[in-house]
């Protein structure tokens, strides 16, 4: 998988990719030392600038692992598009009234019944030390062909794109 786009372009890759896709598994790091992993949504309000945004209760264990271990990893997946983005960061509470209402969406209503005036909402903000993406061939015919051509030629399958941005 040749990497000849520029950081520029990277970022705005993995942008459309986590728009598009939407959830993902927050993992953050329990107290024992293990992983634990959640569904998080950036609810397709992302301008991705190496900074991740999820509305929460911030009395949740998720926020008590994210700001006891800050380390935390977003990882997003869409297999019928062949995407997947990794994003690796650290975590902190925004209890910011302004950002809130800035990124607020009707949808989250479910889940803030009082919208923004929820007594414990928060915003649980990644800021991403690293991030990668993972395109494959969007469909199975260019998929097969690849391989078939890799198998044939015995050289290694080149059968998408691939990118990592450092903050």
């Amino acid at each position: 998988m040749s990497d000849t786009l520029t950081q520029e372009e990277k970022v705005a890759k993995i942008r459309e990719f986590i728009k598009d896709i939407d959830f993902g598994m927050l993992t953050t790091i329990a107290a024992d030392g293990s992983l634990h992993s959640r569904p998080m949504s950036a609810n397709k309000n992302v301008e991705f600038d190496g900074d991740l945004w999820f509305f929460t209760n911030a009395s949740t264990l998720k926020v008590d692992e994210a700001l006891s271990h800050h380390q935390v990893n977003v990882s997003f997946t869409q297999p019928k598009d062949h995407r997947y983005v990794s994003v690796a960061g650290t975590a902190e509470l925004v209890r910011d009234k302004e950002k809130i209402k800035e990124l607020w969406e009707p949808e989250l209503k479910a889940w803030f019944p009082n919208g923004v005036d929820e007594p414990d909402i928060a915003l649980l903000k990644v800021n991403a030390k690293s991030a990668e993406f993972w395109e494959g061939p969007s469909s199975f015919v260019a998929y097969a062909v690849g391989m078939v051509k890799a198998f044939a030629t015995g050289e290694q399958y080149q059968g998408g794109q691939n990118g990592r941005v450092d903050f």
